[in-house]
């Protein structure tokens, strides 16, 4: 991949203030991209402007306070990428994210809620933004190694980034008569502010990395890389794609993290529910 290969596009990320939209948007812009980063937080987005022109000096970047979640929001964003140079070329929705909590005490709000953030935000991101490509290109989603492994103790984010992959290789298909590529990253634990807390704890960290054959937690950065190869011109032949980008994770399996869950919920009520004694416990 080579510097300047992005000259004359410009793209939306959105989460844009999250370690990973950063990371994101720094190597779109660092390739000549002009990039609209989209958050909720108009601070924190202009803390992540001036990190990115402190690296790319001359680069343009624009802020969108907005919801990842409401289109009127994400329109406002890639309206704005569009009028930079009459065009829309890269589109990258980052937002979403899950929580540990057992399936038998999850409800239908709580888990319809977490398939709305990692689904419905992408949705609309791809919706919106590939009407305004109107000369083609490439749309990147943020999914997991949760998508295709297995985890106790997380099966609405499971199922979340399960259904985004499904909802990537439709688009693909359909918006390919548009010249519109579609493709998403399966990051495996990579440093961000939602895990945090898992790279904070030593022994949830351990178990972690026993399975990650290359020995060390994801970077913002290797996601950037990632996401920066599906944007460009080098994957013109890519499109339907869900790929991992995990330090191998994907080869081996999901950490046991049942004592993370005991911890969070406490001893009794994780072996009431492991032995059905559970008062919603159909009987």
């Amino acid at each position: 991949m080579a510097d300047g290969a992005l000259k004359g596009q410009t793209a939306v990320v959105t989460g844009g203030a999250g370690a990973i939209g950063g990371a994101i948007a720094a190597a779109l812009a660092k390739d000549g991209a002009a990039v609209v980063i989209m958050g909720r937080k108009a601070e924190s987005l202009e803390k992540m402007k001036a990190k990115i022109l402190a690296q790319t000096p001359g680069a343009r970047i624009e802020c969108s306070p907005g919801d990842g979640m409401k289109p009127e929001d994400f329109i406002k964003a890639a309206d704005m990428a569009v009028k930079i140079a009459n065009r829309l070329d890269i589109v990258v929705a980052t937002v979403g994210g899950g929580g540990f909590k057992p399936l038998l005490m999850q409800d239908v709000d709580g888990f319809r809620a977490e398939l709305d953030y990692n689904i419905i935000s992408s949705f609309i991101a791809i919706r919106y933004g590939a009407t305004r490509m109107k000369n083609g290109g490439s749309i990147v989603c943020i999914s997991s190694t949760a998508a295709g492994m297995p985890f106790p103790w997380l099966s609405a984010y499971c199922t979340a980034k399960g259904g985004l992959e499904h909802l990537v290789r439709t688009a693909a298909d359909e918006l390919s008569s548009l010249k519109i590529r579609v493709n998403a990253i399966r990051p495996g634990l990579t440093k961000s502010d939602s895990a945090a807390g898992m790279f904070e704890n030593p022994d949830v960290l351990a178990h972690f990395l026993q399975q990650v054959p290359a020995g060390r937690g994801g970077e913002p950065e290797d996601i950037a890389q990632g996401v920066r190869y599906l944007a460009g011109p080098e994957s013109s032949w890519t499109t339907g794609v869900s790929f991992a980008v995990d330090g191998g994770h994907e080869l081996r399996r999901n950490p046991d993290l049942t004592e993370m869950v005991r911890h969070m919920y406490g001893a009794e009520t994780l072996a009431k529910l492991q032995r059905g004694d559970w008062p919603d416990f159909p009987k």
